[in-house]
């Protein structure tokens, strides 16, 4: 799986490496005002889906250009989503509600079930050693 960022300068051009044949890919163009690719030109806020195997060249216009690449290799397994949960079955995913509901995945361990804390806790870190910083 690779998740990247990029940014490319005015009039630059990017060439995007090659990858495995059958992994996924996709480049969402979020940032900037035009980007091209063999002669078409990619809209700002819209993604594109590309050949991983084959190489990709970006070229960009006359602002910074932000991208966003997302590239995986395919599960291959049944994927089922409910709320919060996703698991690979219906039936792991009403285990997983009644786990919840039992034991609330090990329990809340705060006195309240407010999201946040009382405006008299001001500010804090607190590390996994038990150690608290107070601001």
């Amino acid at each position: 799986m690779a998740i990247w960022t990029i940014k490319i300068d005015p009039n630059a051009t990017f060439i995007f490496p090659t990858a495995s044949k059958g992994i996924n890919r996709s480049l969402y163009f979020f940032k900037g005002t035009e980007v091209t690719s063999e002669g078409y030109t990619i809209p700002v806020h819209h993604e594109i889906i590309l050949n991983a195997d084959q190489e990709f060249i970006l070229k960009n216009g006359n602002t910074e250009a932000h991208v966003l690449l997302l590239q995986g290799k395919p599960m291959n397994e049944p994927v089922v989503k409910h709320g919060p949960f996703v698991m690979n079955s219906q039936i792991e995913i009403r285990e997983a509600i009644q786990e919840y509901q039992q034991t609330e995945f090990g329990g809340w361990p705060w006195d309240s079930y407010d999201h946040v804390h009382s405006p008299s806790k001001g500010r804090f870190a607190l590390y996994p050693d038990g150690t608290e910083i107070k601001k």
